[in-house]
């Protein structure tokens, strides 16, 4: 299950990456991330669920890392956890369009799921139009590239080998080694040791090659909105945290300009015990 290092993670040539065309009739959008979903957290569960049972936008983009680990689709097999939660999202689809897209702790999401949420899995980094303008959606894990070490174990896991191999496993065993993987990572949180955040000259790159001017992401959970070089523009996601002091549990909603109004396109953050 070994890689060797990846000399970079980032495209540096036109990609073809996959371009979303919202339908017209779109006029609200709601983005979220990095909830780390897990039952030990049923605050933030909660707060999730009343988010998508009331949130009256026409989609939802959920830009990774809803889970705090997947270690395969055969978890839906028994009841439990993750089942409520596509139960959760299959509900809200019969109103609402839902994305997601993979996250660094949920990569492993796949058809299957999909189909129990009801919902369409996005590629990283996707295009978005949407009201007569282009948008870049990411995790974002993939632009920080000062990372290495977890640059290298992140070409690692996305091989199709290493998922074979590591889906090959027991239940049991892949359990064990996520949580393994979860005791190291908090370890390493507590440890104070500091974060790579995006490489702003290829998180640039990226954007000149979706012909966009505002990528939007999570992962690092540190919600700001970048103004960089020549217009570009960052936005990045809050994680959710219900427990926290205070709660993190934030929606970024895009609307559409009305016609009519002087204004454009907006973008707001909305806690989302009141994103309705």
């Amino acid at each position: 299950m070994s890689a060797s290092r990846p000399r970079n993670t980032a495209p540096t040539a036109a990609p073809s990456w996959p371009v979303l065309q919202a339908p017209a009739h779109w006029r609200q959008l709601d983005f979220i991330s990095d909830l780390h979903l897990q039952a030990s957290v049923p605050a933030t569960f909660n707060a999730w669920q009343h988010f998508m049972q009331t949130t009256q936008a026409d989609a939802v983009f959920i830009l990774g890392d809803l889970f705090e680990v997947w270690v395969g689709d055969d978890v839906l097999a028994a009841p439990g956890f993750e089942t409520r939660c596509a139960r959760v999202l299959q509900a809200a689809s019969h109103r609402l369009t839902i994305f997601l897209m993979r996250g660094n702790r949920d990569f492993l999401l796949g058809a299957a799921f999909a189909q129990a949420g009801g919902l369409t899995l996005l590629d990283d980094p996707s295009v978005l139009n949407f009201a007569g303008q282009r948008w870049l959606l990411s995790h974002g894990d993939a632009l920080c590239l000062e990372d290495t070490d977890y640059l290298q174990f992140r070409s690692q896991v996305r091989s199709a080998a290493w998922q074979q191999d590591f889906l090959s496993l027991t239940l049991a065993q892949r359990q064990q080694l996520a949580h393994d993987m979860r005791m190291q990572s908090e370890a390493r949180k507590y440890s104070g040791a500091p974060y790579a955040d995006l490489d702003e000259p290829m998180t640039c790159s990226w954007l000149h090659m979706a012909q966009a001017s505002t990528l939007i992401h999570g992962h690092t959970h540190k919600p700001a909105d970048h103004q960089m070089t020549e217009g570009l523009r960052r936005i990045v996601l809050s994680d959710w945290d219900a427990t926290a002091t205070p709660p993190r549990a934030e929606v970024l909603r895009l609307s559409a300009a009305v016609a009519g109004q002087t204004e454009g396109n907006t973008v707001q953050r909305v806690k989302a015990a009141r994103a309705e």
